[in-house]
C-alpha cells in the first residue's frame, strides 16, 4: 500500500503544472492533499476520478485558502469531515478516511505570521493532540499525513541557529510536536529509514535559490501509530516533484487498504 501526502499550495496552480500526469505515474493507493486553495467547483475533479480515485474534498469557507482532501483507489468505509471545532473546521484543516485496516487523516496545521496567529496555531495544536488521543480509542491504526508547519529537530531544517526564533522552529512548537509523538504513540516514518540530514520537504519561494541549493525545511510528515510501525516498508520524500513549494512525502506499507 502506497500513501502520498502533498501540500499543493493551490490545486489549480498544481494542475497547470501537469499534476494529473504526475499522479498517474506515481499511482498511490491513497493521496492526502493540503492547501487546496479552491473548492471542487473551481477545478475539474473528474480528472482524478478518471484515474480511479474516490475523492473527498474539504475546502475552507474562505476563498483561496487552506483546505484538505483524501483521494483513494479503494472506497473508504466512512469519511469524517473536520475535527468537531467550528473555528478550525471553517478553515478546512482535518479530514479522516477509514479503511478496513487503518484510517488516514489529512492535516494542515496553521502557519503563524504574527503573535496572534501563533497563539491560534498553538491552540489548534493542543486541540488536535487531544482530538487524536480520542480518535485512537476507536481507530488504533492511524496514519496522520500532512503539513505540520513545524520542524521537529535541528536535523530537519537548514540553518537551525538563524531560524531558532522563526515560527516553524520555535521551542514551543518543537516541544508540542515531541509531546504529540509521545502522547499519541506516533512514529515519524521517514526517520525509521533515514537518519541523514538535508531531508527537506519545503523550500521558500521568496528565495529563488532555496530549492536548487536545498536550503529547506522538513515540515511535512507521515506519522503512524505504533501498531502500524512493523508494517512500514519504505518512507521517502519525492523532491523532484515540482508542482508546489512543497514536495510529496510517501510511505509504503505491508497493510492493504
Amino acid at each position: 500500500m502506497k500513501l502520498l501526502s502533498y501540500n499543493l499550495n493551490g490545486i489549480r496552480a498544481a494542475l497547470n503544472k501537469d499534476l494529473h500526469s504526475w499522479l498517474k505515474s506515481a499511482n498511490p493507493d491513497v493521496l492526502c492533499l493540503q492547501e487546496l486553495k479552491a473548492s471542487p467547483e473551481q477545478f475539474d475533479t473528474a480528472q482524478f476520478e478518471d484515474l480511479g480515485y474516490h475523492c473527498f474534498w474539504f475546502p475552507a469557507e474562505k476563498k483561496g485558502y487552506s483546505g484538505v482532501a483524501v483521494l483513494s483507489k479503494e472506497k473508504p468505509k466512512s469519511v469524517k469531515y473536520g475535527c468537531g471545532n467550528a473555528q478550525y473546521d471553517s478553515e478546512g484543516r482535518v479530514l479522516q478516511a477509514d479503511f478496513q485496516n487503518f484510517s488516514a487523516i489529512s492535516i494542515y496545521v496553521p502557519s503563524a505570521t504574527n503573535i496572534d496567529r501563533l497563539s491560534f496555531k498553538m491552540e489548534f495544536c493542543e486541540y488536535f493532540l487531544n482530538y487524536i488521543k480520542d480518535r485512537e480509542k476507536e481507530f488504533p491504526n492511524l496514519i496522520i499525513s500532512g503539513d505540520f508547519n513545524i520542524c521537529h529537530e535541528a536535523i530537519d531544517i537548514n540553518d537551525p541557529v538563524r531560524n531558532a526564533k522563526v515560527s516553524g522552529f520555535l521551542p514551543e512548537e518543537r516541544e508540542w510536536l515531541s509531546r504529540f509523538f509521545e502522547q499519541c504513540h506516533l512514529v515519524d516514518s521517514l526517520r525509521v529509514f533515514n537518519d541523514q540530514p538535508f531531508q527537506y520537504s519545503w523550500w521558500t519561494y521568496r528565495v529563488k535559490t532555496a530549492r536548487p541549493n536545498n536550503k529547506g525545511w522538513r515540515i511535512d510528515y507521515n506519522l503512524v501509530t505504533q501498531p502500524l510501525k512493523t508494517d512500514l516498508e519504505r518512507a521517502y520524500i519525492l523532491s523532484q516533484a515540482m508542482h508546489s513549494d512543497h514536495a510529496p512525502v510517501g510511505i509504503e506499507m505491508k497493510s492493504q487498504v
